[in-house]
């Protein structure tokens, strides 16, 4: 699942419609250049995204004149309600954005060329995190480019922690202090609530697994097989959210939230904490009214693990090899030079007011990721101090990305989030053996 708010609704094609449309290429056009397309072109209503990915491609173009790059604008850049079909019906770009979460998926319905014998070509391929390579790594084959990851966090409002007496530059480590805090939170009254969570549209499943990383625990067993949600840590998260709500009365009263709302809710001043990636920052600042001195970020409280995601680039298995050169030179050029490109020039993104500095997972490593953070540091616009405690409580921090299948078992968790949430007498312990129950019929149909 993404991490911000940028999953836009976009109208879902039919399999019929997709066929009108072919978005891959044959790979030459008629001057002799190779033609890759391309998706997750900025849209339009995002003038400076759209600006800088046009900048970049073209200086791509004029640096390789054999290559010309045909983006295609789609945001969300991937729409699971068109994902599958595009594949099937072949209409994919050539060089294509998927989550995290699809690498496997990809490959198993044979939709992914193997970039094995041309990652060596991808300068900047060794450079970045062995973790993140594994993603897109399939029994020893490489299927696909990571570009940017994100891990979850405890977002906080400064200014409501010192009203509260709480200290802002010590923010809650364990659960038993969240809760306390959001108790003193909410104690000021006139609407603030302490900590808000969510609990529909699939996010209250997303926010349960971080939860339960953070306490010890897992959705599914090492094989992929077994649910493993009725064990003592999520039967830890679900009482620990049912005591907020009921007993504390720090969640507020208004529930089955998402995404916007608690966003809405922190950037109006009304709310103590919420679970999140350092991109709701921008979000909460510049669309919702917060202030970036207000806005900081701790590492998750529990002390195990973060729930991490992120997305990359695959290739349609009817690229060309030169198509798939090509492509790797692309995105080394767009994501994968410290310092520059689309998503490092921070000197450009400063001057247009884009904010620089925020404490996203590190991409790269060694000499690369020292010329990505110097770099970024001689532009930050934002007040890194904030950020200081995630980033170093990050370090001692299991990184463990989504559970298979995902979306269908987190379909079934809301369901478990949202009883607790909404009903006090919900029975949690029944309520995770149906849904063990559920998700293990989901496992053994896969």
């Amino acid at each position: 699942m993404r991490s911000t708010g940028i999953r836009r609704t976009l109208v879902a094609l039919g399999v019929g419609a997709l066929a009108l449309t072919a978005c891959g290429s044959d790979g030459d056009a008629a001057d002799g250049k190779t033609r890759i397309t391309v998706n997750c072109m900025p849209p339009k209503s995002a003038k400076v995204d759209r600006q800088f990915f046009e900048e970049e491609t073209a200086a791509f173009e004029k640096k390789n004149p054999d290559i010309d790059v045909v983006p295609h604008d789609a945001f969300p850049c991937q729409d699971p309600k068109t994902f599958d079909a595009k594949l099937a019906g072949g209409q994919m770009e050539d060089v294509f954005y998927t989550y995290f979460t699809d690498a496997r998926h990809v490959v198993d319905i044979n939709q992914a060329a193997d970039l094995t014998p041309y990652v060596k070509e991808l300068k900047s391929y060794s450079t970045i995190q062995q973790q993140l390579r594994d993603i897109y790594t399939v029994d020893g084959k490489v299927y696909g480019i990571p570009r940017t990851g994100y891990s979850m966090g405890l977002i906080y409002n400064r200014e409501l922690f010192q009203k509260a007496g709480l200290d802002p530059d010590a923010p809650p480590a364990t659960w038993d202090e969240v809760r306390t805090a959001a108790k003193k939170i909410a104690a000021l009254g006139d609407g603030v609530v302490g900590y808000a969570d969510y609990s529909a549209q699939n996010q209250g499943g997303w926010h349960f697994t971080a939860e339960l990383y953070s306490q010890g625990g897992d959705v599914v067993s090492a094989d992929g097989k077994n649910a493993t949600v009725d064990t003592p840590e999520g039967r830890a998260v679900l009482q620990t959210l049912h005591d907020m709500r009921w007993k504390d009365e720090s969640m507020g009263s208004k529930q089955l939230l998402v995404i916007n709302d608690a966003q809405q809710m922190m950037g109006s001043g009304k709310l103590g904490m919420y679970l999140a990636a350092p991109d709701n920052i921008p979000i909460l600042v510049k669309e919702k009214g917060a202030a970036y001195k207000n806005i900081a970020i701790a590492p998750m409280p529990g002390g195990k693990a973060t729930l991490v995601g992120g997305d990359g680039y695959m290739f349609s298995k009817e690229a060309t090899p030169e198509q798939i050169r090509a492509g790797l030179k692309w995105l080394d050029h767009m994501f994968l030079t410290p310092g520059d490109g689309f998503l490092g020039d921070y000197a450009r993104a400063k001057q247009n007011d884009a904010p620089v500095g925020l404490p996203e997972p590190r991409l790269f490593t060694g000499a690369a990721d020292a010329k990505d953070q110097q770099a970024k540091q001689a532009n930050a616009n934002v007040p890194v101090e904030n950020y200081q405690s995630f980033l170093d409580g990050n370090q001692k921090l299991e990184m463990k990305i989504e559970p298979p299948h995902a979306q269908q078992l987190y379909s079934v968790l809301d369901g478990v989030v949202s009883a607790v949430l909404t009903k006090e007498d919900a029975d949690i312990d029944q309520l995770l053996k149906d849904a063990s129950g559920k998700i293990d019929g989901i496992l053994s149909r896969s």
